[in-house]
C-alpha cells in the first residue's frame, strides 16, 4: 500500500521535538465517527524518506481501527527534508511515480477539496490513507475494517477535519 514512506527509509536521526499523534483525536470524536469505543492508543515513531512519522494506531473490540501520523522534520545526521517537500515529491512528481502506484495496484492520488490546505486520498478498493497538508507539516489519516471505500473516505475526512484543529 502507499508507502514510499516505506520504500525510502532515511538512516536513523536524532529525534526532533515530539508530536503527540494520539493527541489529535478525542475519544467523543472517534466515537461520534466511528459509533464505537477505541481502546488505548499504541504511540510509535519512525523514520521515513527523510521526516520523522509521529504515528498512533487506535484498536476497537471490533475489527476497526484508526491510524494517524503526523509528519515531522527529522533533525541530526542524515538526509533530512521537511514535510512540504515530501508533499511536492509525493503528490506534484511526474507520472513516473504515478506508473509505479499502478503497478502496486493503487490508484493515482484523488485530490479531496475542502480539507487543509491541500489533501489527497491515495489506495485501492481494499485499503487507503488520506493524506492533509496544513502549514509545514501534513497529517494521515486511514480508518481499517470498512470495506466500502466511499465510507472509508467520508469517516477518513471527517476525523482529519478534527485532527488538524489541533495541528
Amino acid at each position: 500500500m502507499l508507502l514510499p514512506l516505506v520504500l525510502i527509509l532515511a538512516l536513523p536521526q536524532a529525534p526532533a521535538k515530539k508530536v503527540d499523534a494520539c493527541a489529535l483525536l478525542s475519544t467523543a470524536e472517534i466515537r461520534a465517527v466511528l459509533g464505537e469505543t477505541m481502546t488505548d492508543p499504541k504511540p510509535n515513531t519512525q523514520p521515513a524518506g527523510g521526516l520523522l512519522l509521529f504515528q498512533c494506531v487506535f484498536g476497537t473490540s471490533s475489527r476497526r481501527s484508526i491510524s494517524v501520523a503526523v509528519a515531522g522534520p527529522a533533525t541530526g545526521g542524515g538526509a533530512s527534508i521537511t514535510p512540504r517537500e515530501f508533499w511536492r515529491r509525493e503528490f506534484h512528481s511526474s507520472t513516473e511515480s504515478n506508473e509505479g502506484r499502478e503497478a502496486e495496484g493503487e490508484n493515482r492520488p484523488r485530490v479531496i477539496a475542502g480539507l487543509g490546505d491541500e489533501a489527497y486520498w491515495t489506495g485501492n478498493r481494499i485499503a487507503g490513507a488520506l493524506y492533509v497538508l496544513r502549514r509545514d507539516t501534513f497529517v494521515r489519516i486511514s480508518v481499517g475494517g470498512i470495506p466500502n471505500e466511499r465510507e472509508r473516505i467520508e469517516k477518513s475526512k471527517a476525523l482529519a477535519r478534527a485532527a488538524i484543529k489541533r495541528l
